[in-house]
């Protein structure tokens, strides 16, 4: 089961994600997306200044966490799977990249999670992570090459923020990986984010042979 939060933006792009995460995967799957009307409170980890415009960050990544524990996944479980556990994969772009990211520690869930382009320059996500431990078995990331090269000195935090997360993850028992893709952050976003799902589906099939394959590559 593959859920993703979307702006409304997005929800017109899902029929080509679709498309190309069948092209990366023969493992049958289902997809949900909710919408996202305000992703700078709806998937904001907790308040916040401005970091571009004039518009704050709140905190409601607690209460839409809530809504897909209680409400959408209980639901997506009943219609797909009654009589047996399904994986569950969260998977997001940019700042929904980041709370799926946050999911990972914060919630037992999922199975796995997708950060993809996820917004890691957020302040105080370093001192978040530094604190907590990841409770899924698989964690993706992908950042364009671009991304970190800009003026905006809390946005281009994200490269060094990514790399030291990685570190961190890989002496860990989890599944992980971080990709690193052409362009800035608005390059393919739907390419990248079905990469990110395809990867996370792999992994909770061939857990083994991931964590050999990461093993060998890094040694």
């Amino acid at each position: 089961m593959l859920i993703q939060p979307t702006d409304k933006h997005e929800l017109e792009m899902l029929d080509k994600e679709l498309e190309q995460i069948k092209t990366l995967t023969d493992t049958p799957f289902a997809f949900a997306a909710f919408e996202i009307t305000d992703r700078n409170s709806e998937l904001s980890l907790w308040s916040a200044p401005p970091v571009f415009g004039n518009k704050p960050f709140g905190s409601g990544a607690g209460e839409t966490l809530a809504f897909l524990e209680e409400a959408l996944i209980p639901k997506l479980t009943e219609q797909y799977s009654p009589n047996k556990d399904i994986p569950i994969i969260l998977g997001g772009y940019s700042l929904a990249g980041l709370f799926a990211l946050w999911a990972a520690y914060t919630s037992d869930r999922f199975t796995a999670v997708a950060a993809v382009s996820p917004s890691i320059w957020f302040p105080g996500w370093n001192d978040f992570v530094n604190k907590h431990s990841p409770v899924v078995t698989s964690i993706y990331l992908s950042l364009g090459k671009k991304e970190e090269k800009t003026r905006n000195k809390t946005l281009s935090a994200v490269g060094d923020n990514i790399r030291r997360l990685y570190e961190k993850l890989k002496t860990s028992d989890l599944c992980t990986t971080l990709e690193w893709n052409e362009g800035n952050h608005f390059t393919e976003p739907k390419v990248r984010t079905a990469k990110g799902f395809a990867w996370c589906i792999y992994a909770e099939h061939n857990m083994n042979n991931i964590i050999q394959e990461e093993h060998h590559e890094h040694t």
